[in-house]
């Protein structure tokens, strides 16, 4: 029902928003002509096979609406453009305004992203308050049903309300440090098979997760079989936690599911606006401190022989490597193959205007570069060189993973007190434990966040020299 409904408002918005472009173009209010009404009617049947092919009125229960947004714009643009493409086939394309195609696409856009926002917004809240919860049972082990649990009611808006457990290996001797007699975190335990199908049955229970490992074929198939006839959600939940970093997106991967054990986190269309901010912003921090940068160049040039730019090689994503770019803050010198040596504090190599620059960060700033070249971004876990990468490659569990994504100038370990040198294997760690939690976690809020956080207070550290 929510389907057909979100269907018919989304129309509306595309004709509210025609209406409204035709009176933005005009100065006044006018009926659209001949030509607009058909490239109207044209996009509105086309909306109607493209909006669900790109997911979006699939559930969005537990699930980001930035991304639901995302997608609701570029279908929309991708309606209009197809209409507009017809139209030249037509030759038709004179007879339309171009100021109302742009209010169109604009006027369409912003009506679709208040409506599913504010649709997003009550859902959640009805959900949060329990209004339309989704009963869960859950069949699995304790430790895991326990993380699901935990999961459901960390995530109130996602609606889920577990309200049985059952495990096979459960006995009357079984026993688990969050069980209270027949009950798990407060959920009620089932240890009879024939009990948990009548509940579920009784109960009305919607959702039935099978926690169970993929090698529990015939318990899986004999779960499947039981319940082939009630209208309840079978799901089965692998638990792959301990098989990687990240968690565990399901792609499609020529048309079968697949589980991202080892992958970046951050693809897709999601990615998009990260792309985008990052050559934008790259290339107006380099206009704006063009002046800076140039009496930077000088400063550097002045202090000691040698470049302006200190370039070393670097890994970026997916282990390609690259050259980066920052403002030469050492004395050229020379060192045995293969080895790098960290600047220190009170390290007699750096000059005295490059002791400046790395307290400030202001020897980073010619990364932007790299940034507009694509290889790196704005946010992401900071690159090291790669002599260092083979050393802790082998001593610090997820160093690589780092790679699975762009590195980036600044990042959540650095904004939180990692920066400098890491002399010692725990700084490293706990460098790289903030860098898979940054990929694990990321959303685009995160990262305006964290380059709020370095406008405030990343520019300078006690751990930079």
């Amino acid at each position: 029902m929510l389907s057909v409904i979100s269907r018919v408002v989304d129309l509306a918005m595309a004709v509210f928003g025609a209406l409204l472009a035709a009176a933005l173009a005009a100065g006044e209010f006018v009926w659209l002509d001949d030509v607009e009404r058909t490239l109207l009617g044209f996009s509105c049947v086309l909306s109607i096979m493209t909006f669900p092919a790109l997911g979006i009125y699939q559930s969005w229960r537990g699930k980001p609406v930035y991304d639901l947004l995302l997608r609701a714009t570029f279908a929309w643009l991708l309606v209009e453009s197809a209409g507009v493409l017809l139209t030249f086939s037509i030759h038709r394309a004179d007879s339309l305004s171009r100021g109302w195609l742009a209010y169109w696409a604009a006027c369409t856009v912003g009506l679709l992203i208040v409506s599913k926002a504010r649709a997003q917004t009550t859902l959640t809240w009805r959900r949060r308050e329990g209004f339309t919860p989704k009963t869960v049972a859950i069949i699995g082990s304790a430790p895991y049903a326990t993380f699901l649990i935990e999961q459901m009611r960390g995530r109130p808006d996602a609606g889920f309300s577990p309200v049985c457990v059952f495990d096979p290996a459960f006995g009357p001797a079984a026993s688990h440090a969050a069980m209270e007699g027949d009950a798990l975190l407060g959920v009620r335990i089932e240890r009879d098979f024939g009990l948990l199908a009548e509940h579920v049955r009784e109960r009305g229970v919607r959702e039935l997760w099978l926690a169970l490992p993929i090698s529990q074929e015939p318990t899986i198939h004999r779960i499947v079989t039981e319940f082939r006839d009630d209208f309840v959600n079978v799901r089965f939940i692998p638990d792959v936690r301990s098989l990687s970093f990240f968690g565990h997106a399901v792609v499609d991967l020529l048309g079968v599911p697949a589980i991202n054990l080892a992958a970046s986190p951050i693809t897709d269309v999601k990615v998009l606006p990260k792309r985008v901010f990052d050559r934008v912003f790259a290339a107006c921090v380099l206009i704006a401190m063009a002046p800076l940068l140039a009496a930077i160049a000088i400063g550097v040039k002045l202090s000691s022989p040698g470049p302006v730019f200190f370039r070393q090689r670097r890994k970026g994503i997916d282990g390609r490597e690259f050259r980066i770019y920052k403002f030469r803050s050492m004395r050229v010198h020379h060192e045995a193959a293969g080895q790098i040596t960290q600047a220190q504090r009170g390290d007699r190599r750096v000059t005295k205007i490059g002791a400046f620059l790395r307290r400030t960060s202001l020897d980073e700033l010619p990364q932007f570069i790299n940034v507009l070249k694509g290889e790196m971004s704005v946010v992401g876990p900071r690159p090291h060189a790669l002599e260092h990468d083979d050393i802790y490659k082998d001593l610090v569990k997820g160093y690589m993973h780092r790679y699975r994504i762009k590195p980036g100038i600044t990042g959540w370990a650095q904004v939180n007190g990692f920066r400098g040198e890491t002399d010692r294997i725990e700084k490293m760690s706990g460098r790289v434990k903030l860098d898979l939690y940054y990929m694990q976690h990321w959303t685009f809020g995160l990262d305006m966040k964290i380059v709020a956080m370095t406008l405030w207070k990343g520019f300078a550290g006690a751990n930079a020299y």
